[in-house]
């Protein structure tokens, strides 16, 4: 039960260490390899639940995630910016020292909102759950301070992640179904993102989002 314990509080750690890195770093390139080590870590939750509420069916689930979060998302973000011949974000709404005080104050704000739910069951998925949180609103603060279209769908990405991490945290676990059907839309959703990407950057020859207003202005 330790062992279980310190385990998944590592693959936490390791998740909310990703979701940082992708706001500290510009590149996309770089920020797609950090979406390959969160969704690592993703697994590793899924993995370590299963093992410690004896729940089998989310082995199943967690070798979906790892298939779909660490290697089919990435790559199709990967193949987005080989189509491209820039993949850095080079003007953000605000800086990246802001941004990394921002996280700082959002974690904060995330174990200062979690508490009363950590109070109510002394175990180490709830104890991990203020992590969960913490990512689903740096992604937020991804989605809202990027320009890149690009940027925006890691950001994307991120927040997913994030519900996803509290979903299992906070149910130990959700029904393969359920998990399933959400990872097939955020697929999709993000194919449909690629596909808009592509054609605006054929159309326009760039994705920066304050081009384009000022292109429609």
């Amino acid at each position: 039960m330790s062992t279980d314990a310190d385990l998944l509080d590592l693959a936490a750690g390791l998740f909310l260490l990703a979701a940082v890195a992708i706001l500290w770093r510009r590149d996309v390139v770089a920020q797609t390899k950090w979406l390959i080590v969160q969704g690592a870590a993703l697994t590793g939750i899924a993995v370590v639940l299963g093992a410690d509420e004896r729940h089998p069916e989310l082995y199943a689930v967690a070798a979906g995630i790892g298939l779909l979060r660490a290697v089919v998302l990435p790559a199709l973000v990967r193949r987005a910016i080989e189509a491209r011949s820039e993949d850095r974000e080079t003007a953000p709404l605000i800086n990246i020292g802001a941004s990394l005080l921002a996280a700082a104050a959002l974690v904060l704000l995330a174990y200062a909102v979690t508490q009363p739910l950590v109070r109510l069951e002394a175990t180490a998925a709830a104890r991990a759950l203020p992590v969960g949180f913490a990512v689903v609103l740096i992604g937020l603060l991804v989605l809202v301070t990027r320009r890149k279209a690009l940027s925006q769908i890691v950001g994307f990405l991120l927040l997913d992640n994030g519900i996803t991490a509290v979903a299992f945290l906070a149910a130990a676990g959700v029904p393969i179904l359920v998990e399933l059907g959400v990872s097939f839309d955020l697929l999709l959703a993000v194919l449909v993102l690629r596909v808009l990407t592509a054609r605006l950057r054929a159309a326009f020859g760039s994705v920066d989002l304050d081009e384009m207003r000022e292109l429609h202005d």
